[in-house]
């Protein structure tokens, strides 16, 4: 089968870690050919929706892992499939790859995650439609709502609506300093909806992140630990990732959702999970791949490539 990757540039993967780069080894291992290109090589021209894009080997050196043919100009529906793996934000550019991308759907191409239920799904706001999983939780623009529920739970995290890797979170205690002006900045003074959620203490024990793949269930998270005095255990806010197996509730609120979100179009999923809370719905580039195959043994490129030559068949 041919693969096309959407994907940041390859120059800036990071070789021993990258999710993106295990998928992309597991289908080579697995004889299939690999195509490369960014979201700006995404066009429509001649009434299809097309590839500016490179055939790709992936090397075993970290010096000099990938090696790229030339440039040729293909449909996206003459591939088996099209893996959009390109990080957020979440921005306008983004939205309209989106938008090609359904357009490349209807034309007959196979994309994953459906680009329509990725519009859908903000990776913050998605988790209301599951109240009953979620902490306290308030979204809105106004400084005084946000008082109001910091009056009621009195320890709460603060969060904007687009970040990523921990970016722009805020923990305000009992003492509610700079309160104000956390908000004011986050939310640009009113122009930005916030989110803003009880503070969990369980984040001591890690964010775990368990993967969806195919609406079944990876049997390992990824418990993403702060360190010191941060709160927050995103990897790219120095978080320690440890693979431990699902806990009985997490693996209840991953197999509820598994086959919700794949029935939507949604194929690989990032469940994030504090103290046996939905915390975000991740579903643009959900990764950590290699740190729970390395440390749990559970092969998931492997699973991943194998769910997904299922999807195809």
């Amino acid at each position: 089968m041919d693969f096309l990757f959407i994907a940041d540039p390859l120059e800036s993967f990071k070789f021993k870690k990258d999710s993106t780069l295990a998928m992309m080894r597991a289908a080579q291992e697995l004889g299939h050919r690999l195509w490369f290109c960014q979201s700006r090589n995404i066009l429509w021209k001649d009434d299809l929706v097309v590839a500016d894009c490179q055939a790709l080997v992936v090397k075993p050196s970290s010096t000099s892992w990938f090696e790229l043919g030339a440039m040729e100009s293909r449909s996206l529906k003459s591939f088996s499939a099209v893996l959009m793996r390109t990080d957020p934000p979440f921005d306008i550019e983004y939205l309209n790859t989106t938008w090609l991308l359904s357009a490349a759907v209807r034309q007959g191409a196979k994309v994953f995650n459906n680009p329509a239920a990725v519009r859908d799904h903000s990776e913050k706001l998605s988790i209301t439609e599951f109240p009953e999983l979620i902490p306290p939780t308030l979204v809105t623009r106004e400084l005084s709502a946000v008082e109001a529920f910091h009056q009621t739970h009195r320890d709460i995290v603060i969060k904007p609506l687009d970040g990523m890797g921990g970016m722009g979170v805020f923990r305000v205690g009992s003492d509610g300093l700079n309160l104000a002006s956390i908000v004011e900045t986050l939310g640009e003074n009113g122009a930005r909806t916030l989110m803003v959620q009880r503070f969990l203490p369980e984040i001591a024990q890690g964010d775990k992140r368990v993967l969806l793949i195919g609406g079944e269930v990876v049997p390992f998270s990824l418990a993403r630990i702060p360190q010191g005095s941060e709160i927050r255990g995103n990897l790219a806010a120095g978080g320690k990732g440890v693979a431990m197996p699902l806990t009985d509730a997490e693996k209840k609120i991953a197999e509820r959702l598994a086959p919700i979100l794949n029935q939507r179009g949604l194929f690989l999923v990032g469940l994030d999970l504090i103290g046996g809370y939905l915390t975000e719905i991740n579903v643009t580039s959900p990764t950590c791949f290699v740190e729970i195959t390395e440390q749990s043994g559970f092969d998931v490129p492997q699973f991943f490539l194998k769910a997904l030559e299922k999807a195809l068949s």
